[in-house]
């Protein structure tokens, strides 16, 4: 009997493997993934071979995943602070951040670079990297508990990785990846204070100044939609440069359903109309980018 139950403590006590895999935020590196496809589709010049692209996505993936790896090692103890992130391995308790974690981090790092550069070229690999740099040491570490600017200046992680994707078919890049990653650092703000809106008061618990804790719901709410206007008149400028009347499409439709949900957030900034918008902007992302495939398929 005693020893059953020390068998099930020591089987309680193992973090289970869904545990460890949300260390790495493998959504948010899936979508890092995909933007960085879409960056390859707009480059006007040859793909790389087929395993070159599988390379290059799984290093974008794997270097995401070490960055948001990062993020959860550094911020336990304000995840702890949060309804949103408290259950979070590092945060609750389920895995300790030792040594061995940070060597795991930069290894991964080390080698999706490594990988990029050998099969691929420099260009690439050095997108790749100032992305996940961006995001795990310039966002969380500098600037993340100093100024609400934080997610602007952090969203350059997005657009380096439609860098990336750009430069692995062409390291001169060009206007159009130029503009889809001008893109992305619009969209990120859109996208996240939303988010923030939805949270403010874990936000504010946790001593972390997002714009909603800084300048209130009201105005918050209404930032989020002039930036959301400047995103989508932006995501039409690639017409201008030779996107295709599939891009074009994707823009109008994706970003007016956009507009409409940060629209109604503006109106009547609450939880509901806030998460609306977070998910109004997975879904003008996606648009974009299934445009962007669709556009580079018929040229």
């Amino acid at each position: 009997m005693s020893t059953a139950l020390a068998r099930s403590e020591v089987v309680a006590a193992v973090p289970g493997w869904r545990t460890v895999i949300g260390v790495f935020k493998l959504r948010i590196g899936m979508l890092i993934m995909v933007t960085a496809l879409g960056g390859l589709a707009v480059a006007r010049a040859p793909a790389p071979a087929l395993w070159q692209v599988l390379v290059m996505a799984l290093s974008v993936l794997v270097a995401s995943a070490s960055a948001g790896a990062f993020n959860q090692f550094i911020e336990a103890d304000s995840d702890r602070l949060m309804k949103r992130t408290r259950s979070r391995a590092f945060a609750s308790g389920a895995l300790h951040p030792g040594a061995g974690w940070m060597a795991l981090i930069l290894g991964l790092l080390a080698a999706s670079v490594a990988a990029t550069w050998y099969t691929l070229n420099g260009a690439a690999a050095l997108y790749l990297f100032l992305g996940a740099f961006t995001y795990a040491v310039v966002y969380t570490v500098v600037l993340k508990r100093r100024t609400w600017l934080n997610i602007v200046i952090g969203g350059l992680a997005g657009s380096f990785a439609v860098l990336t994707g750009a430069a692995a078919a062409d390291p001169s890049l060009g206007p159009l990846p130029l503009l889809l990653a001008l893109v992305l650092f619009l969209w990120t703000p859109s996208h996240f204070w939303s988010l923030a809106i939805a949270n403010r008061e874990d936000y504010a618990a946790a001593g972390i100044p997002m714009l909603p804790v800084v300048v209130g719901t009201q105005r918050a709410a209404r930032i989020v939609h002039l930036n959301t206007i400047a995103l989508v008149a932006a995501s039409l400028l690639p017409g201008a440069f030779g996107a295709g009347p599939a891009y074009l499409v994707g823009a109008l439709a994706g970003g007016a359903y956009f507009l409409r949900r940060t629209h109604a957030l503006a109106r009547d900034p609450q939880r509901r109309t806030a998460m609306s918008a977070f998910f109004a902007s997975m879904a003008q992302l996606s648009v974009l980018i299934v445009a962007v495939a669709i556009d580079a398929a018929l040229r």
